[in-house]
């Protein structure tokens, strides 16, 4: 007769592979997003296919240089935001040396310089609506005013978002009293939509201050 044994060890049923559900959440809201922007880019196209006279009299007033700089400026924020991911997926929220001592950063640094670098773009694009203003490129003035304003304003509302996103991020990092996995996935998750901004703006560079 054959004597079953039970190994305590094992559990009695096979565990599942459930996907991560922060993971999933993340990526259905970002293609959300996408289709959001994908409506504003054929928004745009569908204006300058209409009114290329209007296009052809207003592009040429646009700071390519100036929005060149900006556009990098935003690019490498993303390069600094990411360093912030490796150091919240190391559990370090904060730095453990000298400020000087980039390597020693944490989370909470890398971050705070993703915000100014952030913060610069914003101001910059607020600077070149000013100035577009003064010239007489306004969202009423013209279809050409109406999409560069929205197409780019929108834009800029979701860059302000997410600087909103890592001020809670970087609080977080000041006020938990233990930096654990939890508050780790939230700055991954705050890392994917920046990525994402950067990555649409680039298209809406592109777009808007090249496409003739």
């Amino acid at each position: 007769m054959t004597t079953v044994t039970n190994n305590p060890s094992r559990p009695a049923h096979p565990a599942l592979n459930r996907p991560n559900t922060v993971a999933i959440g993340t990526v259905v809201w970002l293609a959300s997003e996408l289709m959001f922007f994908a409506g504003l880019f054929a928004m745009y196209f569908t204006l300058k296919a209409s009114r290329p006279d209007i296009w052809a009299d207003n592009v040429h007033i646009l700071n390519v240089p100036f929005a060149f700089i900006n556009t990098i400026v935003l690019v490498l924020s993303s390069v600094t935001c990411q360093m912030g991911v490796f150091a919240a997926e190391q559990l370090k929220p904060r730095r453990s040396g000298s400020l000087l001592n980039i390597k020693a950063w944490g989370m909470a640094e890398w971050f705070v310089l993703t915000f100014i670098m952030g913060a610069i773009f914003v101001c910059g694009q607020a600077y070149e609506y000013a100035t577009l203003v003064s010239e007489g490129v306004t969202i009423a003035s013209s279809a050409y005013g109406s999409a560069f304003y929205i197409t780019t304003g929108f834009h800029a509302l979701h860059v302000t978002a997410g600087l909103v996103a890592f001020l809670l991020i970087i609080g977080r990092a000041f006020v938990a009293k233990r930096f654990g996995h939890y508050e780790a996935t939230s700055a991954i998750v705050v890392s994917y939509y920046w990525h994402f901004v950067d990555v649409v703006w680039l298209a809406l560079f592109a777009v808007v201050y090249f496409v003739k």
